[in-house]
């Protein structure tokens, strides 16, 4: 039952997994508005990372140039904010540009 709390007000949780001291209870509301401003900021970063490659598959190579130039820094900065490890934001970064480049190489 580790986790569920995650889905659940703070009414729905089950007894057994209720804090008990001062502290816990505080872990555990600090830990549901991160969660939930992690939950927008993972979608914020697939919306990006979707318009690219909404770009890619329409053939329209301005766009999918213009696209990766606004999701590379909110890629970057979700790394820095600890939702994407580095490496998965560098990787996503790389296959992206090199998608967006052949584009044009095949043109």
């Amino acid at each position: 039952m580790r986790g569920a709390w995650i889905s659940k007000s703070i009414w729905e949780i089950d007894t057994s997994d209720m804090p008990y001291n001062k502290q816990a209870k505080k872990r555990l509301r600090q830990a549901q508005r991160r969660s939930s401003v992690n939950r927008g900021r993972r979608s914020r970063v697939r919306t990006f990372v979707r318009r690219v490659e909404h770009a890619l598959t329409s053939g329209d190579k301005d766009a999918a140039v213009a696209a990766l130039k606004v999701a590379e820094p909110v890629l970057t900065r979700s790394s820095q904010l600890g939702i994407l490890k580095p490496s998965t934001a560098a990787r996503r970064i790389s296959r992206l540009t090199r998608l967006v480049n052949a584009m044009g190489a095949t043109e």
